[in-house]
């Protein structure tokens, strides 16, 4: 594993779709882990994408054969489908998602990393689908031994104590920026057990387009004192 110092630097590969490149959440990770860890991220994220599609591209076994520790795996928001039910998309069966973890899961743990499922929201018109959502990341996750990060549970316990807070994108489903702050808080204490309370808040990065194109340095987030208190304070207790 290489180093920057005496520290030893924890490679982190994301694989999802908008929800994990929104706003650079990867690079939120690696502010948010300093100074207790030096952390590098490699991301593959296509709009849109389904996890086993992403997995068969074969981009992912490429990285995989450069050296990671851990590999955070996002499905599609919906769990890789196109379920609409009065007008508002719905969680499909989540055997498509199982079986692309199941696929996925072997390749990470022979590489030698650590796999971590990034357990997503609801959409803001429909909170009750996160059950389903919970029920799928968390039955495969049992199932395999994989670690799961649980920001779709702790959006919704932020929203039921903090109605007010605008976590989702105008359009119901993406994040807004104070959404993917409290994704990457609960990464961050996922993946390396760091308590985000009185963490940064104002972070800076490379900033990154609705499409996942990088553009220039700039704010990736800029909460409120009271906000961001309160968000890793959300996190910390829905990964405790």
């Amino acid at each position: 594993m290489g180093g920057t110092g005496n520290q030893e630097v924890a490679r982190v590969l994301f694989v999802g779709n908008s929800f994990t490149y929104f706003h650079n959440l990867p690079e939120m990770v690696v502010a948010l882990a300093r100074p207790e860890r030096a952390v590098s991220v490699a991301v593959i994220a296509t709009g849109g994408a389904a996890l086993d599609t992403t997995w068969a591209s074969g981009e992912p076994s490429a990285h995989l054969a450069q050296g990671a520790d851990f590999v955070v795996l996002q499905e599609q928001s919906t769990l890789g489908g196109d379920l609409v039910v009065d007008g508002i998309p719905r969680p499909q069966d989540p055997a498509r998602f199982h079986t692309a973890v199941r696929r996925a899961v072997p390749d990470i743990l022979g590489a030698g990393a650590s796999p971590v499922l990034y357990l997503t929201w609801a959409r803001r018109d429909d909170p009750g689908a996160q059950e389903a959502l919970d029920n799928a990341y968390r039955s495969i996750g049992d199932e395999l031994g994989a670690t799961v990060a649980p920001v779709g549970p702790a959006w919704a316990m932020a929203l039921r104590e903090r109605p007010d807070l605008v976590l989702h994108d105008a359009d119901a489903s993406h994040p807004a920026p104070a959404g993917s702050y409290l994704a990457a808080c609960v990464l961050t204490a996922t993946l390396f057990g760091i308590d985000p309370r009185g963490r940064p808040h104002r972070i800076t990065g490379t900033t990154v387009d609705s499409e996942g194109v990088l553009g220039e340095v700039g704010p990736l987030t800029d909460l409120s004192d009271a906000d961001a208190e309160f968000l890793q304070d959300i996190a910390w207790r829905a990964t405790a």
